[in-house]
């Protein structure tokens, strides 16, 4: 994937996510979350279940927004004093 698809899976899947999750991070936040959260859930994917991210499709989208999911589900768990909703 170039850089522009990894751009606007991350933002997709970012935005996804913050609304999953009931908190956004803005634009910038969004694209950050759901590039870093496709990594780890290409990562979780492909180790565990073996399905790759192989492009910007509904399967990598879904993929993404679930590594989202969990870099939040992480990020708060681990930050004192924020409650997880």
């Amino acid at each position: 994937m170039g850089i522009v698809a990894w751009i606007v899976l991350g933002l997709i899947a970012g935005f996804l996510a913050s609304l999953i999750m009931k908190g956004g991070y803005g634009l910038l936040g969004d694209i950050i979350l759901g590039i870093v959260g496709a990594l780890v859930g290409g990562f979780l994917s492909s180790t565990l279940l073996g399905i790759p991210l192989t492009g910007l499709d509904l399967t990598s989208i879904v993929i993404a927004t679930v590594g989202a999911i969990i870099v939040i589900a992480v990020a708060r768990a681990l930050t004192p004093g924020r409650a997880a909703v």
